[in-house]
């Protein structure tokens, strides 16, 4: 990068600013559609962190159960003097490491949301707080 090019590109970022709860005017100088903004709703919030949840749980419980049968399978066809043992050991142990991974992904979205949603309402709650202490609230009503 040339050094006009570095210093345009400072300038650039130094005039942008955050613009928080809207969106730039569009081509025409109007207002932007309300569609595009984003909405998100507790109770979808809530279903989503349920469905991790229950996907976790059935992971779980159904990705588990061939573990013992496989790992004894490898051991015994390793014990055999046969490679397929030692190959099978490796598909077991990578499938136990992915298995332990989707479910730390679905508990860590799962908890995601949860946090989220109890941030929210207490974000909200102090919001309305202060506003009714201000006077503000009722002014607003």
């Amino acid at each position: 990068m040339a050094w006009d090019e570095w210093e345009q590109a400072k300038q650039d970022a130094a005039a942008t600013r955050t613009r928080l709860n809207q969106l730039p005017p569009g081509a025409d100088g109007r207002a932007p559609s309300p569609r595009a903004d984003l909405v998100v709703h507790d109770d979808v919030l809530g279903a989503l962190g349920d469905l991790a949840r229950r996907l976790r749980d059935q992971v779980s419980r159904d990705g588990d159960h061939a573990r013992v049968a496989t790992s004894e399978a490898a051991t015994e066809l390793t014990a055999d003097g046969l490679d397929t043992g030692g190959g099978l050991r490796a598909v077991h142990d990578a499938w136990i490491t992915k298995l332990a991974t989707l479910k730390d992904a679905c508990a860590h979205i799962s908890n995601h949301l949860d946090y989220s949603r109890a941030t929210h309402r207490q974000d909200d709650h102090k919001i309305a707080t202060d506003m009714s202490v201000s006077g503000i609230g009722n002014a607003i009503k």
